[in-house]
């Protein structure tokens, strides 16, 4: 290869290894808004292989590893684990608020402010 190939190779390298060192370190925009979520004492209940519940973690983004979730499906995704059984889960995804009240189905983050009291962002 010439010089301008390798030249070229190294800089697009090093540009990959800045935006990988700087990216992951930036909060998400709904890190603050999951995080009330969760302080506000509600509970996300899926399962991985629910494309509804993979929905509704896509809304959040990056910020969703702060929402307050619970994964309910055995690991071979054949049965619901006893903690979700317990809770009285039916189907996938189910929100449980501090309040008593379930909603079922992919909420809105209107429909979530609105039920936990959090505030969306600007």
């Amino acid at each position: 290869m010439n010089k301008i190939a390798w030249i070229l190779i190294l800089l697009v390298l090093a540009g990959g290894f800045v935006w990988l060192v700087r990216t992951p370190g930036r909060p998400g925009k709904l890190d603050a808004f999951a995080t009330c979520i969760k302080d506000a004492g509600a509970t996300f209940y899926g399962a991985f292989w629910c494309p509804h519940c993979a929905a509704q973690k896509a809304l959040f983004g990056s910020s969703v590893k702060y929402l307050p979730y619970v994964e309910c499906s055995t690991p071979d995704g054949n049965s619901q684990l006893p903690i979700c059984n317990d809770a009285g889960v039916k189907g996938y995804p189910t929100w449980k608020f501090p309040d008593g009240t379930v909603a079922t189905g992919e909420q809105t983050l209107e429909q979530l402010s609105g039920k936990t009291n959090c505030p969306l962002p600007q």
